[in-house]
């Protein structure tokens, strides 16, 4: 009797789900679908690297000031050229520099009586000659010693040589508007020396600025023009 009865009537070890395997069977197919997607998502970033590597192609991420400008000597420039490329940036800073202060200059010149249209126009030379400098000279030199362009290095040449001229036309301040007044330049400063002394400092102090300038921005053209002519890039521009 006892043989014909299970002696564990709700053992279920050896009972089999029927819808066990079909579940486990959808969900493989899932997770084999969703690694199908995957490696389809990254075959397709694996070819837009190596197409950008192929063209070139540099993400360059904005750091200076913060998030305006992308400027990285250190990494972004040869080793054999960073030094010119500092002096560049030295000569940018030291624009930037000559401008403000030749604003304090004329600021100074306004409260001792000068015409307040020296100071208007010292401020539209610092607003103005800021940014120009760094779209016109600096960030075409900037990239034309990463990337070797032969046509950057031209259009740095040309603007480079205006900055010059400015810069040394600055110094000396003739009197061609406003009596040269609205830059801090030599002959302002010894015109105002005598009767207004502590103006006149301020303009020698200028002048000063504006000749070292000139003197760093002279030797900066002359380097890159070397380098320019012994890589080749002068022979690829003529042709």
């Amino acid at each position: 009797m006892a043989a014909r009865y299970d002696p564990i009537p709700f053992d279920e070890s050896d009972e089999i789900n029927p819808f066990a395997a079909a579940a486990l069977g959808k969900r493989e197919r899932e997770l084999q679908a969703w690694e199908a997607d995957l490696k389809k998502r990254e075959e397709i970033v694996r070819r837009i690297e190596e197409a950008t590597a192929r063209a070139d192609i540099t993400l360059e991420e904005k750091n200076w000031p913060v998030i305006i400008i992308h400027h990285d000597n250190a990494n972004g420039t040869p080793i054999h050229l960073q030094k010119l490329q500092h002096v560049a940036f030295t000569t940018y800073l030291g624009l930037v520099f000559c401008l403000f202060w030749n604003i304090i200059a004329t600021t100074t010149a306004w409260i001792k009586g000068e015409d307040p249209k020296i100071w208007c126009l010292a401020i539209s030379y610092f607003i103005l000659g800021v940014p120009l400098a760094y779209v016109l000279w600096y960030q075409p030199l900037y990239r034309a010693l990463r990337n070797e362009s032969a046509f950057r290095f031209g259009w740095f040449f040309v603007f480079y040589l205006l900055h010059i001229g400015f810069v040394i036309f600055a110094a000396v301040a003739p009197p061609i508007v406003f009596k040269g007044k609205s830059l801090a330049g030599i002959l302002p400063a010894i015109d105002l020396v005598g009767d207004q002394a502590l103006v006149g400092i301020f303009y020698f102090l200028g002048f000063g600025l504006f000749y070292i300038e000139a003197l760093l921005s002279l030797w900066l053209i002359q380097q890159v023009y070397m380098y320019f002519r012994g890589s080749g890039q002068a022979a690829e521009m003529r042709r």
